[in-house]
């Protein structure tokens, strides 16, 4: 076996099973041909679908389990009876020091449980917070959190604010990212509480990064910011809605060019446009949300996603341990804890 980084992957996790996941591997291994995969799964199923992808053998484990944890199981039952189960001993082998990271596509509240338990949160942060990245007008940004955290005060913004900025480093590649935190108008004044308070915080405390102040939900797609800071109710609610905007225009656009005889021949006209935009727009080159604030690298996947976009998810992984994230975001607290004035410790 060969190889620097290795990745462990809950392989029977995802709505199209442990073939996605293995396909999904032999494309990330192409991009990264030093990273090795372990794979945690049921070994009978496992085995004869990596014997058809030689080359990826080469760089695999199979790791047999018993169990697996079901896309509708409430986490805290997946976290008391899943010990067994191939999304948990994915995640033991990253505590163990076995792998750098672990990527799963199933149950999303169960991965954040027993993540959370095994990992520990880093010192310094409160709660960890869901982050993936998306298409804008001027490139990509980040936002978080995108509903791990419901209810959020202005530490936990402002924390959320420090690991969004590493991972626009560290995943986008953005130098020095921009910060802003979303709220319903960009005057000082405006807004609850927590969001105010973290406002004040962010502005006086010498953050990495270049805080922008207040972002409104139209910013989002202009990329206004790099990163883009709220509490996991809004967040989500704010993702589910460009997601389905991003359907309705699809099935607009589609009903337009099935319209008339002329309107199909002017889609015949736009198609090199039209895949330029499908490309551009596709969601599995976003494919893969980080558990930001943990003692380890955490990637959850689509569960509806396939080969390619769970590749991204890989990608998204191996990207985190290759630029040392967890490092970064931990050296940036500590210095800001050491600083007199305006520490993250003493704004909570």
């Amino acid at each position: 076996m060969s190889g620097d980084v290795a990745i462990a992957l809950d392989a029977m996790g995802g709505d199209r099973g442990p073939e996605m996941v293995m396909q999904g591997a032999d494309i990330a291994r192409l991009r990264f041909p030093k990273v090795r995969y372990l794979f945690f799964g049921d070994a009978a199923r496992l085995q004869p679908m990596l014997a058809r992808l030689p080359k990826l053998g080469l760089v695999s484990t199979i790791h047999h389990t018993e169990h697996e944890v079901r896309a509708d199981e409430k986490p805290s039952i997946a976290l008391r009876s899943g010990r067994g189960s191939s999304m948990r001993l994915a995640i033991d082998s990253v505590h163990d020091g076995r792998a750098a990271g672990v990527v799963s596509a199933g149950n999303t509240g169960a991965l954040m449980a027993m993540a959370k338990f095994v990992l520990r949160t880093l010192p310094g942060i409160d709660r960890p917070a869901i982050a993936s990245f998306f298409p804008t007008m001027r490139g990509e940004s980040v936002m978080l959190d995108l509903g791990a955290n419901v209810l959020c005060d202005a530490n936990n913004l402002v924390q959320f604010a420090v690991m969004g900025e590493v991972f626009a480093r560290t995943v986008l590649g953005v130098l020095e990212p921009s910060v802003g935190l979303l709220n319903v108008g960009s005057e000082d004044m405006k807004g609850h509480e927590a969001v105010r308070d973290a406002h004040a915080i962010l502005r006086a405390t010498a953050l990495p990064g270049r805080f922008h102040g207040f972002v409104e939900g139209d910013d989002i797609a202009k990329g206004t910011v790099d990163v883009v800071v709220t509490d996991g109710f809004t967040g989500n609610i704010t993702l589910k809605a460009i997601e389905g905007t991003v359907r309705l225009y699809a099935g607009f656009l589609r009903g337009s060019f099935r319209s008339s005889l002329l309107a199909r021949l002017g889609y015949l006209l736009a198609q090199p446009a039209l895949k330029t935009l499908r490309v551009r727009t596709d969601p599995r080159r976003y494919n893969g949300a980080i558990f930001l604030g943990l003692n380890g690298v955490v990637v959850k996947s689509h569960g509806g996603t396939d080969a390619f976009g769970f590749a991204n998810a890989i990608g998204v992984a191996v990207d985190m341990v290759m630029h040392g994230a967890i490092e970064k975001i931990s050296d940036d607290f500590t210095r800001l804890a050491a600083l007199p004035n305006g520490s993250l410790a003493a704004s909570g």
